[in-house]
């Protein structure tokens, strides 16, 4: 069972994708670039949790190195000296680090020898030992913040665990009986095929003597908690609707702690996500939307930062300021101001916005991502960033001063390799509406009368972003000499909300045209770019949009849809989820012409207009995307004639995450691509639809 707080892939963004066995590519050339190999040396920084004092960091690292899934370790880091220890041994893991009020320990979650669950260790990382354990759920449960908090005078930790929901039993018989609607598991949980029907309640446990106790009961689930700084109360969110399967709708709760009562903060059709008190318990921040319809995966509208007064009065969106999609908020340890990420044109940037109303600061605006992060009490600022060049890697930056890099891990993985360039161009929309941003990669090797194919990988969601920040996939295609172009059609987050909106009842309708237009530009103004050499890609939507264009144009010579869909109406009434649909067109599929409209806009409706060669790629516990998706496109490409093979991924959900599955699945699309391109240089161009 995958706990509910470890990190998932969704539709709208899918890892560093995909190392092997059947067969191992090296770099094409004298050029030395990045084998899929080299996946399982690849290692990044994730959560990162600066001490109250400034002068340690805890921070995790993801490794790849064991069969399975990636997995965290966690590190305390002098900052005076930028010695790291790890905290257990090598065969440890651990993960969501957060320091006590006086900085003289710190909690976290994880395993360390034959115990799970909660630990508590000095600041430098000695003295580990386990308080609680602690279970979670399957049950997709999105935009959760904060599973654990102290009490501000550290004697005790409230935290997030688990109790058997009403259907458990049933559920769980034989023969199973489901009532629930939301019977399945969440996108990336991979292991099961149902919803194991748990809900989350707040315990909190005493520090000192271990003991713990329940806090809340019923039948909802109770997350992103934060204690009041004067101790009495906890924030948390849960969707209290009498439809709460049906109805995503996240309010704000304060949990009395004296009594176990409840007072509600909130009460809108709307969501609202991560509250956090501010420093003087005054006022509340938190993410949240305005439409009445959020969907439970991967919603349209950006959300962006509010902030109300503690008893939920005078509540106002002061994210208003930046129309991009925003992040979680955190505080400025004076209470002045609140800090958050903000997607902008591929990059996700850091921002400080005063809450007096001035103007907002970016204090990272390199481009690239910024991940895990945390504000010290002295102002100083520590953080993950994935650069351009290199995974995410652990920064710190005090003041106004220029940040320091403070970790270096694949330094030497990465010795004598070359990374490829990442360039962005804009070009016009099909419809004059939009300038359209695309990513190329260049590949490695060139020179003056070289020819290179092109992949176009696009991006899932469709609310998502591609951008600058280091992918792996892309460099091992690069080190091969081919070029990848990423394309942030139209939906895509980073560019406002009209952007965003724009693909609102037109999925599988300009947004494709826009990846069209892109490879248009691109084999236009880069005329390096083969276009007898073109493969197409994508993962979730990506897929989608795969399946999609290869029923309108025969300009790609060969195609991979992973996790995609072909089968708007199918795959309605499949997925684990139940807005996303109806958020996308407005209504349900039941409703008007919608089921007709839905299945127009289905590849499986034209599939006999697909004759590029397509090998499927699905996780065999999808239920994010069914792999039945996969199944009805596969059949039907056969039925056309069209070579097509189908490649099923056990273990798996929503796109891949076991690391040999990740490379065993970049392997397979060099040998796809191979097979399906032409020699260079044996034929005239001949592909001039773009």
């Amino acid at each position: 069972m995958r706990l509910y707080f470890q990190s998932v892939l969704l539709r709208a963004g899918f890892c560093l994708c995909c190392t092997a066995a059947l067969f191992v590519f090296a770099p094409s050339g004298s050029t030395q670039g990045l084998a899929s190999g080299d996946l399982s040396r690849l290692r990044s920084v994730g959560s990162v949790e600066l001490s109250p004092d400034s002068r340690r960091i805890a921070y995790t690292v993801t490794m790849r190195d064991r069969p399975g899934r990636p997995y965290g370790q966690l590190w305390i880091m002098d900052v005076a000296t930028q010695k790291s220890v790890r905290v257990g041994g090598e065969k440890d893991s651990g993960g969501g680090p957060l320091w006590s009020p006086d900085g003289k320990s710190f909690v976290f979650q994880g395993h360390q020898g034959e115990k799970g669950g909660l630990f508590v260790a000095r600041p430098d990382g000695s003295d580990v030992t386990f308080l609680a354990s602690r279970s979670g759920t399957n049950s997709p449960l999105p935009g959760t913040g904060n599973d654990v908090t102290w009490s501000p005078d550290g004697k005790q930790i409230a935290f997030i665990s688990s109790t058997p929901g009403p259907e458990a039993v049933e559920a769980a018989g034989d023969p199973m009986v489901i009532t629930r609607y939301l019977y399945k598991p969440d996108a990336g949980e991979g292991m099961t095929r149902f919803n194991d029907n748990q809900r989350l309640h707040i315990f909190a446990v005493d520090v000192a003597t271990k003991q713990v106790r329940q806090l809340t009961q019923g039948n909802f689930d109770e997350h992103s908690i934060d204690w009041s700084p004067d101790g009495k109360e906890i924030l948390f969110a849960s969707n209290r609707e009498p439809n709460q399967d049906e109805f995503f709708n996240y309010d704000i709760f304060a949990l009395k702690v004296a009594d176990n009562s409840i007072r509600r903060l909130t009460a809108t059709e709307y969501s609202e996500y991560e509250p956090r008190w501010a420093p003087d318990g005054k006022r509340i921040v938190f993410r949240g939307t305005r439409r009445g319809l959020t969907d439970r995966e991967t919603t349209m509208e950006d959300t962006h930062v509010w902030m109300m007064n503690a008893d939920g009065s005078d509540r106002r969106e002061i994210g208003a300021v930046l129309d991009n999609r925003q992040g979680a908020p955190r505080w400025a340890p004076d209470g002045s101001a609140v800090y958050f990420t903000l997607q902008e044109r591929g990059s996700n940037h850091l921002v400080r916005l005063p809450i007096s109303g001035g103007k907002p600061e970016y204090v990272v605006k390199d481009a690239g991502g910024v991940g895990g992060w945390s504000v010290g009490k002295d102002g100083s600022l520590a953080y993950g960033f994935a650069s351009r060049q290199d995974a995410a890697e652990l920064y710190l930056k005090a003041g106004s001063g220029a940040p320091r890099k403070l970790t270096d891990f694949n330094a030497q993985f990465f010795a004598g390799k070359q990374i490829a360039e990442v360039e962005s161009f804009t070009f016009i929309s099909n419809d004059n509406k939009f300038e359209v941003e695309a990513f190329l990669t260049k590949p490695l090797g060139m020179t003056a009368a070289s020819k290179h194919p092109l992949i176009v990988n696009i991006h899932g969601g469709p609310h998502g972003q591609n951008g600058p920040a280091f992918n792996f996939k892309n460099q091992v295609y690069a080190a091969r000499g081919w070029a990848t172009l990423n394309v942030n059609y139209r939906g895509s987050t980073g560019y406002g909300q009209k952007f965003a909106d724009a693909v609102f009842g037109d999925q599988n309708g300009n947004e494709g045209q826009d990846v069209l237009y892109a490879v248009s530009a691109a084999v236009r103004r880069y005329l390096w770019i083969d276009r007898e050499r073109m493969g197409i890609e994508g993962v979730s939507y990506g897929g989608q949009l795969t399946d999609w264009l290869i029923t309108q144009t025969n300009e790609f010579k060969a195609a991979v849809p992973i996790a995609g869909i072909a089968n708007l109406v199918s795959y309605n009434y499949m997925t684990y989820y139940n807005q996303y649909e109806e958020m996308e067109f407005g209504q349900f599929l039941h409703q008007g012409n919608l089921m007709d409209v839905a299945w127009e806009r289905s590849a499986l409706k034209h599939v006999a207009a697909a004759h590029t060669p397509t090998m499927l790629m699905h996780g065999e516990n999808d239920n994010d995307v069914p792999i039945a998706e996969a199944e009805q496109f596969f059949i039907a490409l056969k039925d056309v004639g069209t070579e097509a093979i189908f490649v099923r991924y056990p273990r798996e959900g929503h796109g891949l995450a076991e690391t040999k599955h990740q490379i065993d699945s970049i392997d397979r699309c060099i040998a796809w691509y191979e097979k399906h391109f032409p020699k260079s240089g044996t034929e005239g161009v001949t592909n001039v639809q773009p």
